[in-house]
């Protein structure tokens, strides 16, 4: 059957939604990040010569036979832990059989019948207004207000392929066989997705539970995190589900958004014009934002699994399950709430400070040594994060320990540092001079704050001495000027003075004399 003929959407068509509400499902490959491969002992390793982390059994060689690499089956129980998912206690492998030149042996190692992880979900915030956001997943806990919940069908290991190379030969199709072999788990959604929006953010948790994990770098750029989208249209208030079209080919989240978003705008357009929707494979072309058919998928080959003979069945205890879990680091779920909850942190700040591993892992040692939450958090997310942005340098390259930030953040609290003393000065020498505290900082360059009243107070008269017609303009209403007064006596003062003690000696000398 023919692809049906492509559709140039115009700016003065009908948005889908007006008629049509989308349906999208996602499949996600996450290459794991273990030192081999998942069924041999060849180097898994990004960016290495061709052919070069390649053996006889990643070449498929007659009589040899594969390994079960341990760490892939713990990272994918990892993962399914994660997400809420049901571990098989029992399973085995799967052969797919189809040839395709960087398939060297002519299938692929995955899981068919008995995926690892099954019936699991993923939470996202919710863009749909006041509707409450279900999914045909189990329900194992109750939707959190502001969320939408995304089930997740299954979670099952394979292994890459190769990797066809198009573009380096005008005459030839070059091969390299490196990524045959390294380890996937791939992720497979329920049809609960409503937007390009919701499958960006979608992709974005996974990326953010598969870095806190460990078990892969989330690099859609490099490969090493791939997503398929499946989409379709049904009329609004309808249960049965539209013909779908994957969509392959997006190297990155926002171009994911971008693909549903034409597409569901293209096969409302078919729709409207009488056409029918072919359930077909179609490629995203990020240059022209537009989805081009590839090939029908009623043509699609027949895999024929069947249980893989080299391999044995996998179980996995109650036992394995707890020391993997036991072993997990807190994921950015559990420590949104954390902060939110019980540190009183907004939902802003503790997004900011989930964001990325390394960050919350930096924010938790600091608020092991010290209960100014927000002052903690201020920092993080503003000195700290703004000197490495202006190198582009990520969190793991910031050179102050949290102890000697929580040191910094203690003289601040104690009231012997200003925090604009603290920000300009202090933070400077801490980042060049990385032997000594906050504190001996601070006395060493005489930047410890001066509570001494009398001296303020002294300081204040003469400031007022000078400005006779600014004290009377401030005591007939221009309560303004309150701030070029205290900005003379922190200069008159060096800086030192401790602003807080400052401001109430010199309203005080303002409005009583």
């Amino acid at each position: 059957m023919s692809t049906p003929k492509e559709v140039v959407t115009g700016s003065n068509a009908p948005h889908w939604s007006e008629r049509y509400e989308l349906v999208v499902g996602l499949e996600v490959h996450a290459q794991l990040n273990t030192a081999s491969k998942a069924y041999s002992g060849d180097p898994n390793a990004y960016g290495d010569h061709p052919n070069t982390n390649v053996s006889a059994l990643t070449l498929g060689h007659p009589g040899t036979l594969p390994v079960a690499n341990k760490q892939v089956v713990e990272h994918a129980v990892r993962l399914g832990l994660a997400t809420h998912c049901s571990i098989a206690p029992w399973m085995h492998y799967a052969r797919k059989n189809y040839f395709y030149p960087d398939l060297p042996k002519g299938y692929q190692i995955t899981q068919d019948k008995t995926p690892i992880c099954t019936e699991g979900y993923i939470d996202i915030p919710n863009t749909r207004g006041t509707e409450q956001a279900t999914s045909a997943a189990p329900q194992h806990a109750p939707v959190a207000p502001g969320m939408t919940r995304i089930g997740i069908t299954r979670i099952h290991m394979e292994e890459d392929a190769g990797k066809s190379i198009h573009d380096m030969d005008p005459f030839n199709t070059l091969v390299d066989l490196n990524r045959a072999g390294v380890p996937l788990v791939e992720i497979v959604s329920e049809p609960d997705i409503r937007s390009g929006q919701e499958a960006y953010d979608y992709l974005v948790e996974v990326r953010r539970l598969v870095r806190y994990l460990d078990i892969c770098d989330g690099n859609m750029e490099e490969g090493s995190l791939r997503c398929d989208a499946n989409i379709s249209l049904r009329p609004k208030g309808t249960e049965a589900f539209g013909t779908r079209c994957e969509v392959k080919n997006m190297n990155s989240f926002r171009n994911v958004m971008r693909a549903i978003e034409y597409e569901a705008q293209r096969q409302s357009e078919v729709l409207a014009a009488g056409g029918t929707i072919h359930m077909e494979t179609r490629t995203f072309d990020a240059a022209k934002g537009t989805t081009v058919g590839l090939r029908s998928k009623e043509q699609a080959h027949d895999y024929r699994y069947f249980p893989e003979p080299d391999l044995q069945p996998l179980t996995v205890t109650e036992a394995d399950k707890e020391t993997i879990r036991k072993a997990m680091p807190p994921l950015p779920r559990e420590l949104r709430a954390k902060y939110t909850q019980k540190l009183g942190l907004s939902d802003y700040d503790a997004g900011i400070l989930t964001d990325d591993k390394a960050t919350a892992l930096y924010y938790e040692a600091l608020i092991a040594r010290t209960t100014n939450y927000k002052g903690a958090a201020n920092w993080v997310m503003g000195d700290v994060r703004g000197w490495l942005n202006e190198r582009g340098l990520p969190m793991e390259s910031f050179p102050i320990p949290a102890e000697r930030l929580a040191g910094l953040i203690a003289l601040i609290d104690a009231g012997k540092v200003s925090h604009s003393i603290a920000a300009q000065k202090l933070f400077p020498l801490m980042l060049s001079d990385t032997a000594s505290t906050a504190e001996q900082l601070a006395q060493q360059h005489d930047l410890v704050q001066d509570t001494n009243v009398d001296l303020i107070e002294a300081i204040a008269r003469d400031v007022m001495g000078r400005y006779p017609d600014k004290v009377e303009a401030y005591r007939s209403g221009q309560k303004g000027l309150l701030g070029l007064f205290m900005g003379e006596v922190m200069k008159g003062t060096k800086g030192k003075a401790d602003p807080k003690r400052a401001s109430e000696v010199v309203r005080q000398l303002l409005e009583n004399q």
